[in-house]
């Protein structure tokens, strides 16, 4: 997700859309109404029901055409050329719809040439006012040094250096760099470690950018912890002579390449709000009509089996990378988590009681609390303790690890109803675990998690093979 904190150019978006479905009416009445073939229509007053219709289609197309052709979506780094060909596409789209409302309405007789005019006439009058607008903001970040980005840079690497360069020399771009932090023993402003404090203390910093490639995957996860905690943006720096992942956005500097967590489809705010209606109605129903009663009864055999509470509570690594206590039915003789215990077949920690939990993943159900609380979802990546998600991280691409982590994990997932679930023998669970979970995120809908869910009722009557 991209913050945008403490500035004003975010107004000139909502400013710009007004004026430019203005400018699209205000031409379509007068060079379109005002010829004699159409007074009839056209003369009378502005909303007649022509007029109103048009008026009606143009917003509805024009909001939706630019939202695909992401005509507003232009940032401080966005190329005169970028803008010039986000000109030329929504032109022509824009030029297809016009055309389908003329030819969905006979009555309507226009000449191509006049309905060419008005196309002209009206993006002349957005374009100016577009670049108008994009070399103004240029102008007040040289000369009244607004509207500028206070930048954190994490690295060394050549990739590192020609960004540093890129900021330094064009002062339009607006970026100021408030903080260098490496392990290079002649840097002034501290090495890596220095630079958490740095910017925990700086609470005005926008920008956080990375060199990934050099820093472990508990740094990053403490970079991403504390972008998200402060709502700042993070990005990464990759090396130059390294494919990139169309799993994170991807963004050139010049010609310096730079990543950012990309926005998926599951976190999109209608989609987000979608999702967290049904978590919260499911496990409500969960909570009151199983939970209630369930944890009556097992608080009875899990105490007279063995001492120790009824509930577990661990922590676990939720969406970026935020730590959480995820609760379970307690299944073992022991309440600490250690380090590399992940239970195996036939592990003696196992209660009684606690095996037939674990195999019908009965343990789970308290984490329903985990979805009400907000900190998971019915259906997701499983959330792994914090010890393992450092050392699956070295077995897993980077950029994947990352990605897998910009959602909220869930009870169930694709992965456990494919069998990667429980322990981890051999580097292919991990990695066909990590793969499932991409899938969903790059490819989920609520017809998919019903699917799921669903699957997961199904094994917990067959069983699994993997739940011990």
């Amino acid at each position: 997700m991209e913050f945008k904190r403490g500035r004003y150019s975010w107004i000139l978006r909502p400013i710009l859309i007004v004026y430019d479905i203005f400018v699209l009416n205000f031409f379509a009445y007068t060079l379109l109404n005002f010829n004699d073939e159409n007074l009839y229509f056209f003369s009378l007053k502005f909303f007649n029901n022509k007029n109103l219709l048009f008026l009606i289609y143009s917003i509805i197309f024009w909001l939706v055409s630019t939202y695909f052709i992401k005509f507003y979506k232009v940032y401080r780094y966005t190329s005169l050329l970028d803008i010039l060909s986000l000109i030329v596409k929504q032109f022509f789209t824009f030029g297809i719809i016009t055309f389908a409302f003329e030819g969905a309405f006979r009555s309507i007789n226009i000449s191509v040439f006049e309905t060419l005019r008005y196309l002209l006439y009206a993006f002349t009058a957005i374009s100016l006012i577009k670049l108008f607008s994009y070399y103004i903001l240029k102008s007040v970040r040289i000369y009244l040094k607004g509207n500028l980005r206070n930048i954190v840079v994490i690295g060394s690497g050549e990739s590192v250096k020609q960004l540093k360069r890129i900021f330094s020399d064009k002062r339009e771009l607006g970026y100021k760099i408030v903080g260098v932090f490496n392990n290079d023993i002649k840097n002034n402003d501290g090495n890596i470690k220095d630079s958490f404090k740095f910017i925990e203390n700086n609470q005005s910093i926008d920008e956080i950018y990375c060199a990934i490639d050099e820093l472990s995957e508990r740094q990053i996860n403490e970079y991403v912890r504390h972008a998200n905690l402060n709502h700042c943006n993070i990005k990464f720096i990759p090396n130059t002579n390294k494919l990139f992942t169309k799993r994170l956005k991807i963004d050139f500097y010049n010609y310096v390449p730079v990543l950012s967590i990309q926005e998926v489809a599951l976190n999109k705010e209608f989609n987000k709000f979608i999702k967290r209606s049904f978590d919260i109605v499911f496990s409500l129903l969960i909570i009151i009509f199983v939970l209630s009663w369930l944890s009556v009864i097992l608080f009875i055999l899990i105490k007279l089996e063995s001492k120790g509470p009824l509930l577990y509570q661990h922590k676990r690594t939720g969406i970026n990378y935020k730590v959480f206590y995820c609760y379970k039915f307690r299944s073992l003789t022991i309440t600490k988590e250690i380090k590399g215990t992940y239970v195996k077949k036939n592990d003696k920690r196992v209660t009684k009681i606690g095996k037939f939990l674990r195999k019908t993943s009965l343990d789970e159900i308290p984490q329903f609390i985990n979805v009400l609380k907000g900190d998971m979802s019915v259906v997701g990546p499983r959330p792994h303790m914090l010890s393992y998600t450092e050392d699956y991280s070295k077995k897993i691409n980077k950029y994947n690890f990352i990605f897998r982590h910009n959602v909220k994990p869930g009870i169930t997932g694709l992965a456990q109803i494919k069998g990667y679930r429980g322990e981890i023998k051999f580097d292919k669970d991990i990695i066909n675990r990590i793969k499932y979970d991409i899938f969903y995120i790059e490819n989920w809908s609520l017809l998919l998690d019903f699917k799921i869910i669903g699957q997961t009722i199904i094994n917990f009557f067959i069983g699994d093979d993997k739940a011990y």
